[in-house]
């Protein structure tokens, strides 16, 4: 099925291309990055900054790929295609927040939040200003669709906006979706869950930031904690994890980059930054290089290719704060790794059966069927007046119901412990 649907979504993308060519509230969701400000460096110093494509194994890959005919799609404040350094990557996109233009091109938000997005962009898909100056990213051949948002008070709801734009990407011919963005929660609202299982259901790529604890993002949270999505953590340039510009989570599958990162900027400028909103897209462009090596493979089987060559931090795989290792490039595209039939970060189809549409159901299944004098007594409150049991009645239906919802808890933990052994392969 995922074949079929991938070759669906490469035939609509091939259709729509030319169509495309021609063309936060801080406490609900927010960029996951810190872009620190740097004055503008000198091209060829821009591209020296760069260390990452040779450290961890990207330029290396570019000997067999560079990411031709792959498309990423950007969630965020919306690209700057105008910037010599992503001269012909974007193919197209849309605004989802009311605010921008119509092919999401438009920066959007406030000061480093106009930025956020071409940075973004720069380190998935750049190409370059030239053949050794401007911003390259890690898969340069790849294309990309700018899907622009905006979050704070007075703004559309910026779940709507994530669930529409993920929509939009999984329609419009995206194989990899990059979300630089943290809802600073754990959880997520169940529009989601429509939208991200359209992505899994369709063959694509997510990849998310994990957050940066210097931006108030203690923990990981959603769209980083979903089953499925491979989040990213940040190292510094020692491969440590970073305290300040990376979050903490047993969902991070893989670290990146994320300090002393330099990328685009609107306006053709270039600015130092860190974050895991930089990581991100350095793992999206490896996704793009490894979907372009290896067009044979599923969603699940780039997901895979990606943690099972990871260079492992510590002597616990997957680690708690390191996942499965820092990424690398080189090894991911041309390691010879086993095939798998699914996703190893888990399913969010499976995760809804379990979390959502069978939440309810379960727990009533478990509840044992009152007695017509235990009903009674429920229906007008514990131990209320009415009982036919006497003074006992004012316990006994309490207690049953007690130790059946206990019971139900007691399944539903023990599936859960299940389905976290299997997504994080601890077992």
């Amino acid at each position: 099925m995922r074949v079929r649907a991938r070759s669906t979504r490469l035939l609509t993308r091939a259709l729509a291309a030319p169509l495309l060519a021609a063309g936060m509230l801080v406490a609900v969701v927010a960029p996951a990055a810190a872009p620190v400000h740097a004055p503008a460096a000198r091209a060829d110093a821009v591209r020296d900054q760069q260390y990452w494509l040779d450290e961890y194994g990207i330029r290396e890959a570019w000997g067999v790929t560079r990411g031709e005919g792959v498309v990423i799609a950007i969630i965020d404040s919306g690209v700057d295609a105008g910037h010599p350094d992503l001269a012909g990557a974007v193919i197209g996109g849309t605004d989802v927040s009311g605010r921008g233009a119509a092919d999401g091109t438009r920066p959007l938000g406030a000061g480093r939040s106009s930025t956020h997005a071409t940075m973004v962009a720069s380190l998935a898909a750049g190409r370059g200003s030239g053949p050794g100056s401007g911003v390259i990213g890690a898969a340069p051949a790849a294309s990309i669709l700018t899907i622009s948002l905006v979050f704070g008070p007075g703004e559309r709801s910026g779940d709507d906006q994530i669930a529409e734009a993920v929509r939009w990407a999984v329609d419009n011919g995206a194989d990899i979706i990059s979300l630089s963005l943290t809802r600073n929660r754990i959880d997520w609202p169940e529009s989601w869950d429509t939208a991200f299982l359209h992505a899994e259901e369709n063959d694509v790529v997510v990849i998310a930031a994990a957050g940066n604890r210097g931006s108030g993002t203690e923990q990981v949270s959603a769209p980083a904690t979903m089953p499925g999505v491979l989040a990213v953590g940040g190292v510094d340039r020692a491969g440590r994890a970073s305290d300040n510009a990376s979050s903490q989570g047993i969902t991070i599958g893989v670290m990146a980059p994320s300090e002393n990162l330099v990328g685009a900027v609107p306006g053709g400028g270039h600015s130092s930054w860190q974050g895991t909103s930089g990581a991100t897209p350095i793992v999206a462009g490896i996704a793009a290089l490894v979907r372009a090596a290896h067009p044979e493979l599923d969603a699940a089987n780039v997901v895979n290719r990606i943690i099972a060559t990871a260079r492992p931090a510590t002597g616990t795989v997957p680690d708690p704060l390191y996942g499965y290792g820092l990424v690398d490039a080189a090894a991911a595209v041309r390691a010879s790794v086993p095939a798998v039939t699914g996703n190893p970060l888990g399913s969010l189809s499976e995760w809804i059966t379990v979390h959502r549409r069978a939440e309810v159901p379960a727990l009533e299944s478990a509840l044992p069927a009152p007695r017509p004098a235990v009903g009674k007594a429920i229906a007008t409150g514990f131990g209320m007046p009415g009982s036919a049991l006497g003074p006992l009645g004012a316990v006994i239906p309490a207690l049953m119901v007690l130790v059946g919802t206990m019971t139900a808890l007691a399944t539903l933990a023990a599936a859960a412990v299940v389905r976290f052994v299997t997504r994080t392969g601890s077992e």
